[in-house]
This record gives structure tokens, sequence and C-alpha cells, in this order.
């Protein structure tokens, strides 16, 4: 999918995210056990701990440094899940017709779009928050600038939130190498 949302180069992160929720919302919908999915930060979807969905996102600036465009590929293992050497790997609990899936992921981003532009990045994050890991849970990072903690949140710019030796990190970048 391509946008083109014209914000500052800094919420370029935010869109991974918020691409997260619509994913986990459309998932939601066609799961028969709902509950058993989560997201992962930044970009991961996981069924039962194992990851059934992922999301790539690239962006570009224009001239003046915002946005010029935002790419997001998404994969969702639908009726198959390949093998992975590094990770437990899984489909969603129901099968649904690809075509059919993307119409419903698509009017979840949609629908996200438009929030997000008329009250900003705190739904998203609230959102996400609801489907992301229970605060407390212990993380390990597979880069970053601590090794790992405990998740203690999302910041205000959905930066992951660490709490490692009673000191908060905010995490900006890297990927979340195994939960609980």
């Amino acid at each position: 999918m391509l946008l083109r949302p014209r914000g500052p180069a800094r919420e370029a992160a935010q869109w991974s995210l918020l691409a997260g929720v619509a994913l986990a919302e459309a998932a939601t919908e066609i799961d028969p056990d709902p509950a058993a999915l989560r997201l992962k930060w930044p970009n991961d979807l996981l069924r039962h701990g194992a990851k059934c969905a992922g999301i790539l996102a690239e962006s570009a600036l224009d001239p003046d440094g915002r946005l010029a465009w935002l790419s997001l590929g998404i994969g969702v293992n639908l009726a198959h899940a390949p093998s992975l050497p590094d990770r437990p790997t899984t489909c969603l609990g129901s099968i649904e017709p690809p075509q059919a899936f993307a119409a419903r992921l698509i009017a979840r981003l949609d629908y996200w779009v438009r929030r997000h532009a008329s009250e900003g990045f705190a739904p998203v994050r609230a959102a996400w928050l609801a489907l992301g890991p229970s605060p407390g849970t212990p993380i390990a990072l597979r880069e970053g600038p601590v090794e790992g903690g405990f998740f203690a949140g999302l910041a205000e710019d959905g930066a992951l939130l660490l709490e490692r030796e009673g000191a908060l990190h905010a995490v900006r970048s890297g990927e979340i190498h195994r939960l609980g």
C-alpha cells in the first residue's frame, strides 16, 4: 500500500504501529480465538506467541524534510506458515481468501489513517497498547540501546518503553527477539 501522509519525518515509525493496529483488527474479525492475537513492537502480529504476520514500512522525504510517501508491505499467513529457524510461525485461526482479507485490511487501514489525520497519534497508541504485551512482560531485544528488560508501554512518539534496572529506556529502533 502506498500512502502520502505529508507529516514530519519523525512520525515515520508511527505508521508501522498504525498498520499493526489495522492488521490486528482485521485478523481479529476472522480468528476464532481473537484473544490469541497480540502485537509485537514494532511490526509483527503474533498468534499464541508465534508470528502470523509482519509489516515492512519504507518512506522517503520531500525537499522540505516531510514524508513524501510511505510504502507498507504486509504479509499474512492465511493458509500456510513458512518455517523459520529463529522463531515459531503459524497461520491465522481461520482461512479467508486473500482478496477478502486484503479488502478487510484496507478498510481497517482507511479507518485508522482517517482517525490519525483528525486526532493524531494518541488513539493509535492507545489501540496498540491494548493489543500489545502486558506491562511488565520480559523482553529481549535483538538490536537496540539495551539488551532487554520489561515492557513499560509506548512513548508519546511510539518508541518502545523498556524498564531495566529501575531506569526507563525509550527504544526507537531495533527488534524484539523474545517476549516473556
